[in-house]
């Protein structure tokens, strides 16, 4: 599973003239999943978004709470297309898990992050459909994030090596 985390001032989702979603301050989640997830990267991810620590404390020092601390709200939108592998310039698909058992994987997880928190702070786009959505990115801050099994595709490169960027940062 895959995840584009941005921390947002605004976030909405349109389907055709209708604003279906929108919440204010807080992280817009772009998820893809993959055609090996299992309840595990569920579980990994929910625990992940939940507490990614991508905000300020209340004196102003940076990267100490997480959404949950607080109290601000997700939209969650699938996005397949975070599975795509290159074949020269022509986007496959062939990782994303097939759209049924997606639709309940992605439901699943969207129940777990409203079980975990809140459910009145967690919004979502429309499953399937064609969306707009409007993202105000805070900082900018954009975050990847993938589940540990990740996909096994041996044309995938293997680029989560560890970063000298990340020193200083705890793990969660």
């Amino acid at each position: 599973m895959k995840a584009i985390i941005q921390r947002v001032a605004k976030a909405s989702v349109t389907v055709g003239e209708e604003q279906i979603s929108s919440i204010g301050r807080g992280i817009c989640v772009l998820l893809g999943i993959s055609v090996e997830d299992t309840q595990k990267d569920m579980e990994y991810m929910v625990r992940k978004i939940l507490n990614l620590r991508l905000f300020e404390d209340e004196n102003g020092k940076h990267w100490c709470k997480s959404v949950m601390d607080k109290q601000y709200e997700i939209l969650l939108v699938s996005q397949f297309t975070l599975q795509c592998v290159l074949k020269g310039n022509k986007p496959d698909f062939h990782l994303a898990m097939g759209a049924e058992q997606s639709e309940t994987f992605y439901n699943g997880l969207l129940q777990h992050i409203r079980k975990a928190y809140k459910p009145e702070l967690v919004k979502d786009g429309k499953f399937g459909a064609y969306m707009q959505v409007h993202i105000q990115n805070d900082g900018p801050v954009t975050i990847e994030l993938e589940s540990p099994t990740g996909p096994s595709d041996p044309k995938q490169k293997n680029y989560n090596a560890p970063s000298s960027f990340a020193v200083g940062c705890k793990a969660g």
